[in-house]
């Protein structure tokens, strides 16, 4: 497999920030808040690399960095160190050397992102079918037929009924809501999606359909996904290679069957044998 993103000594930190604060916390200290200046070191020079049409998974507590790392990922966050390099077919993209106007323009064709929180995807208060709209005309594409039939033909195929196109996500239960969101992230068929903990929240059997439903669709249209969740059960469901993190570093990283059946780094296994 070729890589599609690979990341290397990616690094956030909170605060002022010191010459030692990479070297005073970690797994190792037990903690991601430097002894000496007090900032927060959300990353700690974290490494990843994510192939074509491979889905990649990142379990860890809260405070372990994850989401801070799809933050950085989709340029909500600067980072304070490292690289992210992203291979298209003809030429390979710095991105975080990328100005402003050419990260919003990557992010709008080449990146989906699902949140969590559909408030932080989507506009609650206009259509179904407008919040794709939205992504769309964003990339250009602006023929009012083109929208229509693209938007329903989007949220046909994540579950949600085309007569529901024309209303606000805001009538949606949450599980809908995030059909809307992995639709609204399609739009522009981006080689990589960020899930970030996108079925906390939910009822199992919500969650059950939603996972299904990613499953399916990568299968079908064989995009990268990075899934961000504390939920090992969410990892071993859709992820191929697993990232387990605390304290802003990796820990411990493997294919997901190795790693959930034979944990190595003590944080892991206590992380798998609290889900027994």
């Amino acid at each position: 497999m070729s890589p599609l993103l690979e990341v290397s000594g990616l690094t956030r930190i909170h605060g002022q920030g010191c010459p030692r604060c990479l070297e005073t916390t970690g797994p190792d200290h037990g903690t991601n808040r430097c002894p000496l200046c007090g900032a927060v070191v959300a990353l700690n020079r974290v490494n990843l690399t994510l192939n074509r049409g491979e889905v990649v998974g990142v379990i860890g507590e809260s405070g372990s960095g994850k989401s801070t790392l799809v933050r950085l990922l989709c340029f909500e966050e600067p980072p304070t160190a490292g690289r992210a390099v992203f291979h298209e077919t003809d030429r390979v993209i710095d991105l975080f050397a990328l100005d402003a106007a050419r990260q919003r323009a990557f992010r709008d064709t080449r990146l989906g992102v699902v949140y969590q929180n559909p408030m932080l995807g989507l506009n609650l208060s206009i259509s179904a079918g407008g919040n794709i709209a939205e992504r769309l005309i964003a990339s250009e594409r602006v023929r009012y037929a083109f929208l229509r039939s693209r938007a329903r033909e989007l949220l046909e195929r994540t579950g949600v009924p085309a007569t529901r196109m024309d209303e606000p996500p805001k009538r949606f239960s949450g599980g809908m809501q995030q059909r809307v969101q992995i639709a609204k992230a399609l739009a522009t068929e981006p080689p990589l999606l960020l899930l970030d903990e996108i079925t906390t929240g939910l009822d199992l059997s919500v969650q059950a359909r939603i996972l299904d439903l990613v499953l399916e669709l990568q299968e079908q249209l064989a995009v990268s996904m990075l899934v961000v969740t504390h939920d090992l059960g969410v990892v071993r469901h859709l992820a191929s290679r697993t990232l387990v993190m605390r304290h802003g570093a990796v820990v411990e990283a493997g294919l997901t069957d190795q790693i959930l059946e034979d944990p190595h780094h003590p944080y892991t296994q206590e992380l798998v044998s609290a889900a027994l």
